[in-house]
């Protein structure tokens, strides 16, 4: 398809690393505030900008945020590696005697599972999507395995409508969004800003889980129409395992590595002080990193069975949280050079300007949207692009929850155009961008209206 390979092209020539590009926006930022912004007396223009940007990088709230972004995509990770979840995928991946009955299989249930966890659903779907083709090669079904490996893609399309939504679980904690706006907004509209946004507000708010509903049903359901027309393609695939701790000559104290005993009564030790902990939080639908983070280190432990087990997956599941680690501080100085210029205030007197409280959701889901394309992070969106929304909400009166579902929508929709995260699952599955590009722009196109309908309507 002509317009797949414009866009694959386009994204190699034009679009460095995801490092370079945090860099670049850094350097954009500087920059924009040396032209756009006022110079305090006393002091060089650039330096006092530099010191803002340095203070931004080593925010203490923010680097905190970070760490929890990263556990929340590695304690993910390390839960599908195990071997209940293995064995899952394994026993579901008899199901699929089809293109079309693997598209719906891989779908739903990559969906379901992204719901939960963004790092689990990713990795949920790229290895079942791997495993559906060998499966088909093994048995000699016709399978049409890009499409297939696009199915196990689509998790990315609804992960920040869900509960490990950066910046959905972050304004659940007590006085994040207080904090956040802080330096930004003046203190009237503070007094206006809630303690928290619980998630029965964002997550499991009607309107949500209506259009979540909606893509259950409507993905699977083109994907299946796509699948009858379009014809098998060859597999050459060899079974995917999994690298798992060897257990060779061990002596005195490296049996406590291997433990089952120990292992399981320590991750039971961590979830019954997770629910003792968190049962009024849970109740009242306050869903926190940290909440999240507890309970996923306490199952992954049980599932695991041993500390080797859980440390031999902790070990390859932490090199897709290199890019989080050193691109987070460079989003965070950004923050704090328009936090502290005062672009924060005109960039959303830019909107409040051209928007009113009915297209400015819109508004925040095409920019959201595209700014994903430049940082392809949630959390680090949330960073750049949250006071933004934030402040100019509240100036329209556009209730809080509904402009950051807006931004939610807009972030994880170019997902399917934008080819970072989609990394993890080529490597696993063997495909190439340009194989699944084709299905996942169509999923894209998909994704749009639901939400953009829920957004006018809702």
């Amino acid at each position: 398809m002509k317009l797949t390979k414009f866009i694959e092209t386009t994204f190699k020539k034009y679009l460095p690393s995801p490092f370079t590009i945090a860099v670049l926006l850094t350097l954009l930022t500087i920059a924009l505030a040396l032209v756009l912004t006022t110079p305090e007396p006393n002091t060089p223009h650039v330096l006092q900008i530099l010191s803002y940007w340095e203070a931004g990088v080593w925010n203490n709230n923010l680097l905190v945020f970070a760490y929890q972004m990263m556990l929340i995509l590695v304690l993910g990770h390390v839960l599908v590696l195990s071997k209940p979840i293995s064995k899952l995928i394994s026993g579901i991946t008899g199901y699929a005697q089809s293109t079309q009955k693997a598209v719906v299989l891989v779908s739903v249930t990559t969906m379901l599972v992204a719901f939960f966890n963004w790092g689990l659903g990713l990795i949920f779907g790229a290895i079942l999507a791997r495993k559906v083709g060998e499966h088909a090669q093994n048995n000699n079904i016709p399978l049409n395995y890009p499409l297939v490996g696009a199915a196990g893609y689509v998790g990315l399309m609804v992960w920040h409508g869900g509960i490990s939504g950066s910046a959905l679980i972050k304004v659940s904690e007590t006085n994040h969004i207080k904090t956040f706006m802080g330096n930004i907004a003046s203190p009237e509209r503070l007094s206006q800003l809630p303690v928290s946004i619980n998630f029965n507000q964002t997550v499991f708010s009607g309107a949500n889980l209506l259009l979540f509903a909606i893509l259950l049903f409507a993905v699977p359901l083109v994907l299946s129409r796509v699948a009858k027309k379009t014809a098998p393609t060859p597999l050459k695939l060899d079974s995917y395992k999994n690298a798992s701790a060897q257990r060779q000559n061990l002596k005195g104290a490296e049996r406590l590595d291997y433990s089952k005993g120990l292992s399981l009564g320590f991750g039971a030790i961590i979830l019954i002080a997770f629910f003792y902990q968190y049962s009024n939080a849970l109740k009242a639908f306050q869903i926190t990193p940290n909440m999240l983070n507890f309970f996923m280190l306490g199952l992954g432990i049980l599932l695991h069975g041993s500390f080797s087990s859980f440390l031999n997956a902790l070990q390859e599941a932490i090199k897709g949280a290199s890019g989080i680690l050193i691109q987070f501080p460079l989003y965070f100085g950004i923050m704090g050079i328009m936090e502290q210029t005062g672009m924060v205030i005109m960039i959303s007197d830019f909107f409040v300007s051209i928007a009113n409280k009915t297209t400015l959701p819109i508004f925040t889901f095409f920019s959201a949207g595209l700014v994903n394309i430049f940082v392809p992070s949630g959390g680090g969106q949330w960073a750049v692009q949250g006071p933004i929304v934030i402040e100019s909400a509240l100036k329209l009166g556009v209730p809080l929850p509904k402009a950051i579902m807006a931004l939610a929508y807009g972030d994880q929709i170019t997902n399917m155009l934008q080819p970072f995260w989609a990394l993890p699952l080529l490597g696993i599955t063997k495909l190439k961008a340009k194989e699944i590009l084709p299905y996942t722009l169509i999923m894209m196109g998909v994704g749009m209206v639901v939400f953009i309908g829920g957004l006018i309507l809702l």
